[in-house]
Formats: C-alpha cells, structure tokens, sequence
C-alpha cells in the first residue's frame, strides 16, 4: 500500500514539474462570457478543495476563445475553452490544421438569451419578428421581395403596441457565441416569418443569411464588449436601453432588470428547461487532449465539473442559473469525459 501510493506521489510530482519546466501549473481556461460565471464558480471551489492551484478563467468570448484554444498543442496555450454555442466546423479544422486533434466536446445544460431592461422602466412583451424589425440593418418593403434600409426609429414604428421609445439595443460583439446565437434563434426566427424571405434559403443560402443574421450599424444596435455584468450596469444609466445577455444574468440581478416576455413565454427556468421559451441555447467547454496529464489538476478540475453535485439537477451550478441536462444526456457527457471521447464534426 505504501508503494502504491510512493508512485501515485511520485507521479503527481512529474506531472508538477513538467508543467513547471514549461512555465505553467495553473488550469488556463479561455472563452465565454456566458459560461464564465459558471466555470468560475467550479474553479474557486476546486482551488479551496483540493492541493491544485486555483484555475485561470478568462472571458474572451467564445470565437475569440477558438481561435486562443485552437493555436497549437503548445503547453502554453490555453487547456480549455468555454463556448456559448457548439464549436463550428471551421473552428473544428483550424484545430486540426494546427495539430489540435485529441478535442472532448462537454455540454454542461442549457441557458436562455433574454432581452432585459431597468426593472422600474417599461415591460416589454416582443416577438421573434419585433427583434428582427427592431435590429436587422435591411427589411422587407411593402413590396414582396424587396428591402429596404431599416427605417424604424422607435419600438412603436416596429408595432404600434410597443412603446414609443428609442430603439437602443446592447448587446454583445461579433466575437460572441451569445451574439450568434440571438441572431440565428432571435432574429433569423422573426426574419423567416416573412414567406419570400424563408423562400430563399433554398435558392440562395448565403443571401438568405445576409438578410436574417445583419446587425444595423447606425447606433441602434450598441456592441457593449464581452462583460455581460457591465451592460447590466449602462441599463441602470439608461433605463429606456434594452440588453442582450444570457439567463444566469438575468437570475443574478432580478433586483435590478428585467426580461421581455418573447412570442408570449418569459425567461424563466422552467420555460427554459422545457424548450418554451424561443431563444435558448446549448452551453459547452472544450478540452485540449494533449495537455491532460501534462497540466496539474486537468483530470481532477473535469471530474469536479461533470460531478453531480456541480452540474446535476440539484447541483451548485443550477443555483447560479444553469439550467441542467436530463439524467440520460448527462450520462452521455459524464462517460465522454471519463473516456476522454474524441470530438468529431
């Protein structure tokens, strides 16, 4: 027994000083804003239960986190990567290209995109089709098959029930997986609402995506970086402004904002959880195989957050507003990361 754990000690050591040798032995973990909170919250726990040291979590945002994950096998490029939507293909062959093969794809639950405001201001009940009036840079004329520059100025000019206040929208940069994600659930489903326009994603794809996925760029819509904590901040200073973000934030800081009720269902968990509500959205991490065993704690940090007690249905993550996976699903991703499962697009 006592040899036993001799090696076990002895090989903690090495893989200490390996990483050592290279300058690192600390987790690096890069990538979205959204699951941030979430892989934070697993850090810190980790850093204080165990003898690793505490790991790095940086919010890039989550293509911006790809491109950092997806540049080499070097131990000094970053272990993991949080993604607010599934890794593209491209992002999958830019691994690839630059040697990162060995990739476990990990679905942590779900998380809602909602379009909150100052909780003392106006409550806005939208569809898919206002969001895409409100924020595309091009829309359908009167005239079947023709768009036009978006002329709405004022929620009102996009219905007449909603109230007459300046669109302003913060929302997130192109480099984030929320912002992909609102425009392919939010806004492509009110832009193919519009049956010439649905009509064209079999003709022509690429300008179908055009007019559905095209953000207008005359200060309606405002890029408010990556920091989801800070556009909850500028709808405090704004209180007419409307702000783009996940779920989780929305759950922290119910005493300050509140979300839109969209096409009749309101952000909530359950509505959330029970595919209700219209704009909801996978959560991943992404983990570098090659740096397994060569960074101290990666084995151990995966176990932690693909236990029950984090992301089960009564784990400590759904009290920071993860919505979970059912039991089926979680086995899947739990036996995934024992194995280690190489990702494959």
């Amino acid at each position: 027994m006592k040899n036993l754990k001799t090696l076990i000690a002895i090989a903690a050591l090495t893989t200490s000083l390996t990483a050592l040798s290279a300058g690192r032995d600390y987790i690096s973990v890069v990538g979205s804003s959204t699951v941030y909170p979430f892989a934070t919250v697993v850090a810190e726990k980790f850093g204080k239960s165990t003898d690793f040291k505490t790991p790095k979590i940086e919010s890039t945002g989550t293509g911006g986190g790809m491109k950092l994950f997806c540049k080499s096998i070097d131990i000094n490029t970053a272990d993991m990567t949080n993604a607010s939507r599934r890794m593209k293909s491209s992002e999958f062959k830019m691994c690839q290209e630059n040697g990162v093969k060995g990739i476990v794809e990990v679905l942590i639950g779900y998380d809602g995109i909602v379009v909150a405001n100052d909780i003392k201001s106006h409550t806005f009940a939208l569809t898919r089709k206002d969001l895409f009036l409100a924020l595309a840079k091009e829309v359908p004329s009167e005239k079947d098959g023709e768009l036009i520059v978006n002329p709405n100025k004022t929620w009102h000019d996009v219905r007449a029930e909603l109230p007459n206040v300046k669109i302003e929208v913060l929302g997130p940069p192109p480099t984030s997986g929320t912002r992909d994600a609102f425009v392919e659930l939010a806004m492509e489903g009110g832009c193919k609402q519009f049956p010439w326009i649905k009509s064209t994603k079999k003709k022509d794809k690429t300008k179908y995506k055009s007019i559905c996925h095209t953000i207008r760029e005359d200060g309606a819509y405002i890029e408010a970086g990556e920091n989801d904590n800070l556009i909850i901040q500028k709808l405090q200073k704004n209180p007419d402004a409307l702000g783009i973000f996940g779920f989780s934030f929305l759950d922290q800081n119910s005493d300050l904002v509140k979300g839109a009720a969209i096409d009749g269902s309101a952000p909530e968990f359950e509505s959330i959880a029970d595919g209700s509500y219209p704009v909801s959205r996978p959560l991943y991490f992404y983990v570098k195989k090659a740096h397994v065993g060569k960074i101290p704690g990666m084995s151990e940090f995966l176990e932690e957050f693909t236990s029950h007690k984090a992301m089960g249905e009564e784990g400590y993550l759904i009290d920071k507003g993860l919505i979970p996976l059912d039991e089926e699903k979680y086995q899947k991703v739990f036996s995934d990361v024992k194995n280690l499962s190489n990702l494959s697009l």
